[in-house]
């Protein structure tokens, strides 16, 4: 049994501190913030256990010439932000050729085809399960083509990863979905995720549960970070908080941290935002509006909309374009009712270039270890890479020559 200081209160550190606990570890879950009030407040709140691959970058001319020239809803960029990032995007689009995305996607399906098995024995013992629907996930097409692309493309997962789906036509859907307005195209129904109407408070049920089994929450600030004769520690609001073993998971901040032990990881970092309305009707289940790159979900703050990605600086003032774009076109499927007053909430998806989760000891940093980079899927992952990294930590799970874990990437293999 060790002394373990894990840093980062969101879906990942709250699920890490849970599962070196069940280990017999004493653990200390540290945050600046309470838990859950970070990226894991304000996502879509969906457990995606389709999402078998991960988000490639585009290599085709005209989708990027699109992005480039702000003909897409699905990515906003800025000159500072491209320019801040550009060696890992470089690296991300390299790992997104067709063959390293097949290599990444056949360990990625296996992370989150666990995803909602391993949220279970925590939704039920934190009682949360008033927060869950198991109802799946709709991706909307509005165009008849992209419907019949994309049905072709979820055949194809089902085929490779087994995920199942159904495609349903347009006016289908209406008859299952009395929320709509109006009938799509078609809708792909991916039957085996599940949505939470409240992620922040799914992840705080969770820190609830923690603290109820005994473990410490405790306010401290990550970048007092140190190294002592023996361990790690942190300045904490009451004092200082040491450990033998630390566990980073702070998500789009771990790289920061890093660089002051010498250590560089690039980073995708993609800002997202959201708002809330007064919807009259809620939908069934959380849907994608495929042509304009927003998911719409009813939560118990109101019926929610979540925009896709923006390449801005780390710090940018806040620029919610997509979503007021959405606004409109979205008003159209569903009424949204007025919007909620409220602050301009962002979040920040860690994402690196392989695409796979950064989970494991950080090398020649005795008892320093990561669990971070998940991208689009940190709620969605939490748990599951929350018992990979308790499994190696215990010498469980073995590296290889490269660093790397089973069944994940390690720190080794995606160190600049």
């Amino acid at each position: 049994m060790q002394d373990i200081l894990v840093l980062g209160a969101g879906m990942v550190g709250v699920s890490t501190a849970l599962a070196l606990q069940g280990r017999g570890h004493r653990v200390v879950l540290a945050d600046r913030r309470a838990p859950g009030e970070e990226t894991s407040y304000g996502n879509a709140g969906v457990i995606q256990a389709e999402a078998a691959e991960p988000y490639a970058m585009p290599r085709d001319l005209p989708t990027l010439l699109r992005y480039a020239l702000g003909g897409s809803n699905d990515l906003v960029w800025s000159p500072a932000g491209i320019a801040a990032m550009a060696p890992a995007l470089w690296r991300y689009f390299r790992a997104s050729s067709p063959a390293r995305h097949r290599a990444v996607s056949a360990v990625y399906s296996q992370l989150t085809a666990q995803a909602c098995t391993a949220h279970a024995p925590l939704i039920e013992a934190s009682g949360s399960g008033n927060l869950i629907a198991r109802e799946g996930l709709a991706i909307l097409h509005r165009d008849p083509k992209a419907f019949e692309v994309a049905a072709s493309e979820a055949r194809r997962l089902q085929e490779a990863y087994g995920v199942p789906f159904r495609a349903v036509a347009g006016a289908a859907w209406m008859r299952e979905e009395p929320s709509l307005l109006k009938a799509p195209a078609g809708v792909i129904h991916y039957t085996g995720s599940w949505s939470c109407s409240d992620p922040g408070g799914l992840t705080k049920a969770y820190a609830a549960l923690f603290e109820s089994r005994g473990g410490t929450i405790a306010a401290a600030d990550a970048a007092t970070l140190r190294r002592t004769s023996s361990g790690w520690q942190v300045a904490g609001a009451e004092g200082p908080v040491s450990a033998q073993a630390v566990v980073l998971c702070l998500g789009p901040w771990t790289g920061q941290l890093l660089k002051r032990f010498g250590i560089s990881v690039p980073m995708v970092l993609k800002r997202g935002y959201h708002a809330h309305y007064q919807a009259p009707q809620m939908p069934r289940r959380p849907f994608l509006d495929a042509a304009n790159g927003i998911v719409v979900a009813g939560m118990r703050k109101g019926l929610r909309l979540s925009s896709g990605a923006a390449l801005v600086a780390h710090g940018a003032k806040a620029d919610p374009r997509q979503l007021r774009r959405a606004e409109a076109s979205v008003g159209g499927l569903i009424e949204l009712g007025p919007r909620i007053e409220e602050p301009q909430w962002s979040g920040t998806r860690p994402c690196l270039p392989g695409m796979l989760p950064m989970v494991g000891p950080v090398p020649r940093e005795t008892g320093l270890w990561v669990n971070f980079g998940h991208g689009h899927q940190g709620f969605t992952l939490g748990p599951v890479t929350a018992d990979i990294l308790a499994r190696a930590l215990d010498g469980e799970l073995k590296q290889d020559a490269t660093g790397s874990l089973p069944h994940v990437l390690s720190p080794a293999s995606q160190l600049s």
